[in-house]
């Protein structure tokens, strides 16, 4: 198995104090594709993927949990709109199991055996109802992984309230019936979502393939297409994907394998031109698939081919004149294109997609472009030259965000502080 003894933190409060913890869990977006489900229970993936995750500094779900005696059900509020736990069967899942570990950690506390570090009895949160708020800075449901976040940093925070004694890849395991991306978001770098052969699905979970740190040039660039809900969600596609798609039977038994071996052989040893090739035939077979699928799905729109188009002329370029792959594109389910590429080529990207794609023509600089209005834009006169491709129509990309590989979960807060949880004094949002 890939990756280490990855340890999270135990948290304990006690009953004097507010049972609340408030953590961030990051954005991932994967280079060889989750879709399809062997089993829909229990979340187990047709075949295994990884990711890179993004930096949380700029791409995070942040979540606040508090359980109380007061509270009397347990309520989400996914910005700012409430949804009863138990109406949602992955909430429900991911919510009651943690509190079943919890509860068997304060049955065997509490008759005084089997957790030596504990001297004291354990507060009986198990029994109380959590208040659950959670918050994204980035479009929800437009393939920016929303899902992933929100239920990693949901698992994660409710791992830390009730203090269980789980690795990262445990806790991994249990964000995975939430939504089954949501397990490579429990570590930073990148990630691996083993798919596991055991019908209980005990084996398939996350590991670190590399840390963080790792390869310290790789960044990324998210040109926003849409950030409207696509129109046919993960969830329901994957399935009908399953039901009538040949070429996915293909690509679980034979292509993603040896991918998978690949581009961690690429990312371990920095091979950008591997990594590049293998990330963007991938994401063109998964958009395959779909299409292989009866009826056919479409994520993909005229502007994120027309950026398929604009880098696949680009790489062709650099490729003929030796110096290999420049960038690499890759599309989840949604239209919206993140691409991974080495920092010295950032500003050349930027310049070449700001002249097919023009920004809006009144749009603050500040919003649209974020972190990257810093970045000094190559001159790619030339090369426009050699790309036969019109120019698309200004504002047709929403928003650009610039970012690179960041870390796993973070804690915020432990207990109620005021200027970091999302609830006010009564448990509700703010």
């Amino acid at each position: 198995m890939l990756g280490g003894p990855h340890r999270i933190r135990h948290l304990r409060m006690s009953s004097d104090t507010v049972c609340e913890v408030t953590v961030t869990a990051p954005v991932n977006i994967a280079v060889i594709k989750y879709w399809g489900k062997r089993d829909t229970s229990l979340i187990l993936p047709t075949n295994s993927s990884l990711s890179l995750t993004l930096n949380q500094d700029h791409l995070h779900s942040k979540t606040t949990v508090r359980a109380s005696p007061s509270f009397s059900s347990d309520i989400l509020w996914l910005n700012g709109k409430p949804e009863d736990v138990s109406s949602s069967k992955r909430l429900y899942n991911v919510v009651n199991e943690c509190r079943r570990l919890r509860a068997e950690m304060e049955q065997s506390a509490n008759a005084g055996g089997g957790h030596s570090s504990t001297s004291t009895a354990l507060a009986p949160l198990s029994t109380y109802s959590v208040h659950i708020c959670s918050v994204n800075n980035f479009p929800t449901a437009a393939g920016l992984a929303s899902s992933a976040s929100g239920f990693a940093a949901l698992t994660f925070a409710l791992s830390q309230l009730y203090s269980l004694p789980l690795s990262a890849s445990e806790v991994s395991r249990l964000a995975r019936v939430g939504s089954g991306s949501a397990c490579r978001s429990l570590f930073g770098g990148y990630v691996a979502w083993e798919m596991g052969e055991q019908a209980t699905g005990m084996d398939s979970l996350a590991v670190q393939v590399a840390p963080e740190t790792h390869w310290p040039d790789m960044e990324a660039l998210i040109f926003v297409v849409s950030d409207a809900k696509k129109g046919t969600s993960s969830t329901e596609g994957m399935q009908t994907t399953v039901v009538h798609s040949e070429l996915l039977q293909h690509r679980i038994k034979h292509t993603v394998p040896q991918r998978m071996s690949d581009i961690i052989t690429a990312i371990k040893n920095k091979n950008f031109d591997s990594f590049a090739e293998i990330t963007m035939k991938d994401s063109n077979q998964f958009h395959a698939v779909c299409l292989d699928t009866y009826p056919p799905i479409f994520y993909l729109n005229d502007i994120s081919k027309g950026i398929i188009h604009a880098l696949t002329a680009y790489n062709k370029l650099s490729i003929a004149k030796g110096t290999g792959y420049k960038c690499a594109y890759t599309f989840d389910a949604g239209p919206n294109a993140v691409i991974y590429l080495p920092k010295q080529n950032v500003p050349e990207v930027l310049a070449l997609v700001e002249h097919f794609f023009p920004p809006p023509a009144n749009v603050d600089n500040n919003d649209y472009y974020g972190r990257a209005m810093s970045i000094k834009r190559s001159n790619v006169d030339e090369i426009i030259k050699e790309i036969t491709m019109s120019t698309f129509e200004a504002g047709s990309l929403k928003r650009v965000i610039y970012t690179g590989v960041g870390d796993g979960p973070r804690v915020l807060a432990r207990g109620y502080d005021t200027a970091i949880s999302l609830l006010n004094d009564e448990g509700l949002p703010k």
